[in-house]
């Protein structure tokens, strides 16, 4: 029960979303935009959730780059590839069921716009359903991402996304706020 409760109380903070007073000054659009970026960190997640190499690259620029634990990524052929060793290393057999089921949540974003392109700081986690009968998921992973999105052809895609894994020694954060770059 406890995992549920700060799951529901990280989830909850989405509604309220974390900004700098700073970050959608000038721009009327604000709403609109932060919404599309939103919906294309769903998708991602969606994507990457049911293993649908496809969508989760499309959420990525042409020369988009994903930066993650399995390494530097750039482009959206390559990025198809690496969900395969995503996929790969995510479908091994589980403890207690027989395929085990990874969900992934962001949350508590920093979005500043400016014009065609935005800058983001964002939580992640990952729940864990391998786990005994009855049990609760688990939190398996947690982090935070630092996020560049472009438009192209009039929809926001990801330019480059760095993702921050605090449950391996690699992937750390560095010890700086990361949102206050952000917003001034």
């Amino acid at each position: 029960m406890r995992n549920i409760l700060i799951l529901m109380a990280l989830m909850g903070s989405v509604a309220f979303g974390a900004e700098s007073p700073g970050a959608h000054s000038n721009n009327s659009n604000y709403a609109n935009d932060r919404a599309e970026i939103e919906n294309l960190q769903a998708r991602y997640l969606f994507a990457l959730d049911f293993n649908d190499g496809e969508t989760y690259a499309s959420v990525f620029a042409p020369d988009g780059v994903l930066d993650w634990a399995g390494g530097i990524t750039i482009g959206r052929t390559n990025i198809v590839k690496e969900t395969q060793k995503m996929k790969d290393t995510f479908a091994k057999g589980g403890k207690y069921i027989a395929n085990p089921r990874l969900r992934h949540f962001i949350t508590n974003n920093v979005i500043e716009i400016k014009g065609e392109r935005a800058y983001g700081r964002a939580y992640w986690l990952e729940l864990f359903n391998d786990v005994p009968e009855g049990a609760e998921p688990v939190v398996r992973a947690y982090g935070h991402s630092e996020d560049e999105y472009k438009k192209v052809d009039g929809r926001w895609l990801w330019a480059r996304r760095k993702i921050f894994n605090e449950m391996m020694s690699s992937r750390l954060a560095p010890e700086k706020n990361p949102a206050s770059a952000l917003g001034r």
